[in-house]
């Protein structure tokens, strides 16, 4: 059957926050508890919801470091982001060829929009499915299959594309194709691990997929 949307994970896929979750990760965990994160070792955060996250460093108070997060978060957002490359093209010529695109994202709706504004994108995505919008999130399937939903659209019609395992995984929980983008912060090898449908190098990789022309 022919693809007919495209589900994106948002940051680290559509937009490089990389930087900023990192940062803001180190801002409330280290005065708390110094040396106990690298930088390295709070990659893991990215992906999951800050719930999460933050349950594994101090389950006690999950919400004071949530709170704290989204605070200096905020400050920060527009300094620390950039557009991964290729990205406002590909997603035009994506809609312009009459595809659906949808968010999902374990981010909350408010930021997420943000983010999208900042791309200029926001008007090209027909559905956002945010971390405020339902019980479970990626890897569980509800994520997705509110999505599909929203969209119209059946199982097989769709592919679900992120740079996280969460990502992979929430697609394949809800049985959608799904591809893995190369630019992962953690690498195309640790994605390759979990089998997606496609391994993205660039966006580009999308428009052969679904076989629509680029632009001269």
């Amino acid at each position: 059957m022919q693809y007919k949307g495209l589900l994106f994970d948002f940051d680290g896929t559509l937009l490089d926050t990389n930087d900023l979750i990192l940062d803001t990760f180190h801002h409330v965990i280290e005065p708390k508890f110094p040396g106990k994160y690298s930088r390295e070792a709070l990659q893991k955060f990215i992906g999951p919801s800050l719930k999460d996250s933050f349950t594994e460093v101090d389950a006690k108070n999950v919400d004071v470091l949530i709170a704290e997060y989204i605070t200096w978060n905020r400050q920060h957002h527009d300094e620390l982001v950039k557009e991964f490359p290729d990205v406002v093209e590909v997603l035009t010529r994506l809609k312009e060829s009459g595809l659906k695109l949808a968010i999902v994202s374990t981010k909350r709706r408010e930021a997420l929009l943000r983010g999208l504004h900042i791309l200029g994108v926001a008007e090209l995505f027909d559905t956002i499915v945010s971390n405020d919008d339902v019980v479970h999130v990626k890897p569980h399937a509800e994520p997705v299959l509110l999505a599909l939903e929203n969209l119209g659209l059946e199982k097989a019609q769709v592919i679900m594309i992120g740079d996280n395992y969460h990502d992979i995984e929430g697609g394949q929980n809800a049985g959608v194709h799904t591809a893995g983008v190369a630019w992962s912060l953690k690498g195309p090898e640790v994605l390759q691990q979990y089998n997606p449908t496609y391994l993205l190098y660039s966006m580009k990789d999308l428009l052969t997929i679904m076989e629509i022309q680029q632009y001269a």
